[in-house]
């Protein structure tokens, strides 16, 4: 007996040590409050300035954070120029000409460099946080975001390509695409909530309005003003009505039919996530708790940590 009790304390330590080597390098909501205090801060001014002054901007840094994780990982791989090493995901389906806010993030990667006295905060930190800043300025709940993430050296088109949610599937593709990168069905329903702010282009919906039948006939109509049956591609309808306010229209629209994206209405269409939907519509507490849990879930897949990665001096291009 005496031997089998040294023998559990023995792997009793050497589990604690394990833990404690691992979480050393994991993501903290404290993590700059040591190197640089002033950090979020600065990334909070910047994003309030530049959100006050163009409100769709707010969307378009959450949309950066979510295309970032989505493709290997919150890395600030989406932020890379192509090169001739480096594919870019700049130019994938997804993102070309759409995805925009690089010269925010810019601006606030020089301010914050400035303020600590070194490049301390990376730029996939940079995204999470800025993404969040846009949300609440928008008039959407705070969270606690996990820091600690590094720089990629490296992108993927391709990637990009493959992983990103495309606005026309419908939902068992949405729900193998997330959960290809650990997020749940509640996950899907939530982050997709993110559509309660900024607008799409017209390519994206236009089959939708002009012939899919699970779409309000009225709301068709309306959007077939933004969008005709030929050309006007890149022109831009908001996903709701108030498409600079983070709020429960979105969810509201869907169960009225009014979805933009063939994958919005995806969600509210006869299937499991019905309930979710309706249960958003008229609870905006359970949207704006579960919105926050799946953000900070979405920012832990797969960050770079420790001596993983670098933190890019300029977060278009590699040290």
């Amino acid at each position: 007996m005496a031997n089998s009790n040294g023998f559990s304390y023995f792997l009793f330590v050497i589990v604690v040590m394990s833990v404690a080597a691992t979480s050393s390098d994991a993501l903290s909501t404290t993590f700059y409050q040591k190197v640089c205090p002033q950090a979020l801060p600065v990334i909070k001014r910047v994003v309030t300035d530049v959100v006050n002054r163009e409100r769709r901007m707010g969307a378009s840094l959450l949309r950066l954070h979510f295309h970032d994780c989505f493709v290997n990982g919150c890395d600030a791989s989406v932020l890379l120029d192509s090169t001739s090493t480096i594919d870019g995901e700049k130019t994938a389906f997804g993102n070309n000409n759409s995805l925009r806010g690089f010269e925010v993030v810019d601006k606030i990667k020089s301010e914050v460099d400035r303020v600590c006295g070194a490049q301390v905060v990376s730029c996939a930190d940079i995204l999470a946080v800025a993404a969040r800043d846009s949300v609440v300025q928008l008039g959407g709940q705070t969270w606690k975001v996990e820091l600690g993430r590094r720089d990629s050296t490296t992108a993927s088109r391709t990637d990009a390509n493959n992983a990103l949610p495309a606005p026309f599937m419908d939902l068992p593709a949405l729900k193998t695409n997330f959960q290809n990168v650990g997020l749940d069905e509640t996950d899907l329903v939530a982050l997709s909530g993110g559509h309660a702010i900024g607008y799409s282009q017209c390519n994206n919906f236009k089959n939708r309005i002009y012939n899919e039948s699970n779409i309000d006939p009225l709301f068709a109509r309306n959007r077939k003003l933004t969008c005709p049956s030929s050309g006007g591609d890149t022109r831009l309808a908001p996903f709701d009505p108030t498409a600079a306010k983070f709020d429960t229209l979105y969810f509201k629209n869907l169960v009225k039919r009014r979805g933009l994206l063939h994958s919005d209405q995806a969600l509210f269409n006869g299937e499991s996530t019905d309930a979710l939907v309706k249960k958003y519509s008229i609870h905006a507490g359970a949207f704006a708790s579960d919105f926050a849990k799946s953000m900070i879930k979405m920012g832990r897949i797969k960050p770079l940590e420790g001596n993983s990665g670098q933190i890019r001096i300029n977060c278009r291009r590699t040290n």
